[in-house]
């Protein structure tokens, strides 16, 4: 019987979902957290294992003899050596599709946030500010409409698409830039004009991020890029946090350079107490929870359980080869 180990499986299912879609796959040990110490120990006797951040480096890979599968609990993978994987003989894969709503949706909701400030405005009427108003009304800051404003995409995958045709409902002009520019088949029509990554930090007034960290994307948010920004433009991540030079980022907040950040997604998770953006003004930050839905976790689920049952089948689907720079999203 294989033995299999989901090495971090808490933030898939904290209890609300269940594991029975691997039930007859193998023996199944699961861990809510591993720590770098306890890795080899708890994969060494695995054939299979399924992680979501725990890193699996070539290093750890040289001390798993048993080791022929590696699924990834989410759409990004760079938490795998996938060459070193591969090398080895190791199949990897990935989930290509669960949170596309969920994700898209949260992007949104933060956008939104940004233009209405709906929580923050519920909180100063929780603290008794309406209460104390001479005025039957009060706004703690400008509001805006999103309607003729310019989105700017970077990635325009699954998510990226599904942002465009929800901002697009809104009345907003969308523009993008991917590397694989998707078919007139695959828009259905939407509406989007292609620009380059320059035209998009001229133009927008808000950029919105949805695509893979790669050599390529990486710090591609940067102090030059954030200079090319309107004095009043929207950041928006919900993809990796690395993408952003969190560092040059909080230096444009405070010098008021933009107009804000809304990150679901930060460069190192959880963050230390002294993360620049934790206290830069103008900036939302949310705990990487864009994916959480408990819909698409229990897609994730029954797609990681699809794969694993393909792999064990002698047809493995979602497999990764090589590192993507196609602009598709990740989660």
């Amino acid at each position: 019987m294989e033995k299999i180990a989901v090495l971090d499986g808490y933030t898939l299912n904290p209890g609300d979902i269940d594991w029975l879609e691997f039930e007859g796959l193998g023996h199944l040990a699961l861990y809510d957290r591993t720590s770098l110490e306890e890795l080899v120990s708890r994969s060494r006797d695995c054939s299979c294992i399924l992680v979501n951040k725990v890193p699996i480096s070539e290093d750890i890979l040289s001390q798993l003899p048993n080791l022929t599968y590696i699924g990834v609990l989410a759409t990004g993978y760079d938490v795998v050596d996938v060459k070193a994987a591969c090398d080895r003989g190791i199949v990897v894969t990935n989930i290509p599709e669960y949170g596309t709503n969920s994700v898209a949706q949260h992007t949104i909701a933060l956008m939104l946030e940004f233009a209405r400030g709906v929580g923050m405005h519920h909180q100063k009427v929780k603290s008794g500010l309406w209460s104390q108003s001479q005025d039957w009304c009060f706004s703690s800051k400008p509001m805006f409409e999103l309607s003729g404003k310019t989105l700017g995409i970077i990635g325009l995958g699954r998510i990226g698409r599904q942002v465009a045709k929800i901002c697009a409902s809104m009345g907003m002009k969308i523009i993008a830039y991917s590397p694989n520019w998707p078919n007139n088949e695959v828009l259905h029509g939407l509406q989007v004009k292609r620009a380059s990554v320059e035209e998009i930090h001229t133009q927008s007034d808000v950029i919105s991020l949805h695509c893979p960290l790669q050599a390529s994307t990486y710090h591609m948010i940067d102090a030059e890029a954030i200079g090319l920004m309107k004095s009043n433009a929207l950041i928006i991540n919900t993809s990796r946090g690395e993408l952003i030079n969190n560092e040059a980022l909080a230096r444009a907040l405070h010098r008021d350079f933009i107009g804000g950040a809304a990150l679901d997604v930060l460069d190192s998770e959880p963050p230390s107490e002294g993360h620049p953006l934790l206290s830069a003004p103008n900036c939302l930050l949310t705990p990487h929870i864009g994916w959480n839905a408990i819909e698409a976790r229990q897609k994730l689920m029954t797609m990681a359980a699809d794969n694993l049952r393909a792999f064990l089948a002698g047809r493995p689907i979602n497999v990764i080869s090589e590192p993507d720079e196609s602009g598709t999203a990740t989660t």
